[in-house]
């Protein structure tokens, strides 16, 4: 069964490792995006492979949007902060993707997709995470989910709003669970000032994206906005405590069960070989995505 939290207060809550900042970059057509969490970082925060931000007034930055493009081998989430996105892949599936929704999708043994703008002005605001799948999964049929913004379980409690996308949080279950990884997925906003408790099991990776604001950890720590903070995995600590600046604060929290497999990464396939990336490569070249 996926993990459930505990009920109990986090008593002993985890400190920060370290302090990341993104990477700018520009992905699919020229959409200009932060790269938060980068290749480098993949076997620390394992079963997670990728993190992007992006976020912008400006239609040049995005409206070029991520034409056809494969993926074999892991997931995408995509969080829509503010703006349109329409899906379309060689499943079958459409979407759109609109403003506080969620795009999961899982790519399996191949999937070729296209996320195209359908807007012409306004800002487009908000991050794709990338979720490996295990070996036994890797070949599996693929599948597509919207979860619009109404879908998406919301809790409230003394200053915090905490949108549960993936997994547990203050008792509620989240939109989606997955039994392999246990992904948590959480959009929390905080009142200036207040405070937030997460558990989260000692032995899941996990970090803290904060992109509004500013949170203090209980160990003391300060992570400004556009910072990533990737969380000790320390014997004994289950969990995340933090307190939100004068300003208040806006933070993704992720973690997740690590798989503990070889990673083998080219491009868009995610797989555990070289071997595997070369069929992969024969595949999608082959026509058979």
């Amino acid at each position: 069964m996926p993990h459930q939290e505990p009920t109990a207060p986090v008593r002993r809550p985890r400190a920060v490792e370290t302090l990341i900042t993104g990477q700018p970059t520009q992905d699919g057509a020229g959409v200009k995006l932060t790269r938060v969490l980068t290749q480098n970082l993949q076997r620390r925060l394992d079963p997670f492979l990728m993190l992007d931000a992006f976020g912008s007034d400006r239609a040049d930055d995005y409206i070029a949007g991520f034409p056809d493009h494969p993926h074999r081998g892991f997931e995408t989430i995509t969080y829509m902060l503010e703006g349109r996105m329409r899906h379309r892949d060689s499943a079958g599936h459409e979407g759109l993707l609109q403003s506080g929704g969620v795009q999961w999708m899982c790519a399996g043994r191949g999937v070729i997709h296209s996320e195209l703008p359908e807007q012409e002005a306004g800002r487009m605001e908000g991050f794709q995470l990338w979720l490996n799948l295990p070996v036994r999964d890797k070949m599996r049929a693929p599948w597509y989910r919207d979860i619009p913004a109404a879908e998406i379980p919301v809790q409230e409690r003394e200053g915090a709003r905490v949108r549960v996308i993936a997994g547990h949080s203050l008792g509620l279950p989240g939109a989606v669970q997955r039994e392999a990884t246990e992904p948590l997925v959480l959009d929390v906003e905080l009142a200036p000032g207040a405070a937030f408790e997460q558990a989260v099991p000692e032995a899941h990776n996990a970090f803290v994206y904060v992109y509004r604001g500013s949170i203090a950890f209980a160990s003391g720590c300060t992570v400004p906005a556009q910072r990533m903070a990737i969380l000790a995995n320390t014997v004994g600590s289950h969990g995340l405590a933090v307190q939100a600046g004068a300003e208040g604060a806006r933070l993704l929290l992720i973690a997740g069960k690590p798989l503990n497999e070889p990673i083998a990464q080219y491009g868009p396939f995610v797989m555990n070989t070289e071997a595997e990336l070369l069929q992969a490569v024969r595949d999608f070249q082959g026509g058979r995505f």
